[in-house]
C-alpha cells in the first residue's frame, strides 16, 4: 500500500480489518487466504458465516439511550483499513463525558462494538486486534 502526498492511503489499497486478525492468528492462514486466494468453506466458516450475515441483516434500532447500528461499514484512509462492524451500540454520553456527534442526533453518543465469533474467545491477541482496528477506523470516521 502506497500512501499519496496527503498522507492517505487509495480506496484500492485498504486492507481489510478481516485481514489483520488472520494474520494475528496464523501468517500461513492470511497468506493462503489473501495471498493465494486458497479459501475453502467448512461447516465451522459457515456457521460464523451466517451468525455475521443474520447481524449485519438486521436494520439498526434506537432503545432509549442506545441507537444500534449493524453491519456498519469503517474505513480509516490514514491507516489503509477498511472493514464492517457486526453492531456498534452508540450510547448517550453523560453530562461531561466525551462523545462523538451522529448525523441528524442531538447530544454526544459514544460507541461499543459488539464482534460477533462463533465458538470460545480466542486466548491469542488476534480477536482484539480486530476490535481494536475497528474502534481507530470509528474514531476516524466520527
Amino acid at each position: 500500500m502506497a500512501t499519496g502526498q496527503s498522507g492517505l492511503y487509495p480506496e484500492d489499497d485498504l486492507l481489510p480489518i478481516s485481514a489483520l486478525q488472520h494474520l494475528a492468528f496464523c501468517a500461513r492462514q492470511w497468506g493462503l487466504i489473501h495471498l493465494e486466494q486458497a479459501w475453502e468453506e467448512n461447516r465451522l466458516t459457515a456457521e460464523g458465516r451466517i451468525l455475521h450475515e443474520r447481524a449485519h441483516d438486521t436494520e439498526g434500532e434506537s432503545r432509549g439511550d442506545v441507537r444500534i447500528a449493524r453491519g456498519l461499514r469503517l474505513r480509516s484512509l490514514r491507516l489503509g483499513l477498511v472493514g464492517v462492524a457486526d453492531v456498534v451500540e452508540f450510547r448517550k454520553a453523560g453530562e461531561g463525558a466525551a462523545g462523538a456527534r451522529l448525523e441528524g442526533v442531538a447530544g454526544l453518543w459514544q460507541p461499543f462494538i459488539v464482534e460477533y465469533k462463533r465458538g470460545r474467545p480466542k486466548i491469542g491477541p488476534e480477536d482484539r486486534v480486530q476490535l481494536c482496528a475497528q474502534a481507530l477506523c470509528i474514531e476516524e470516521m466520527l
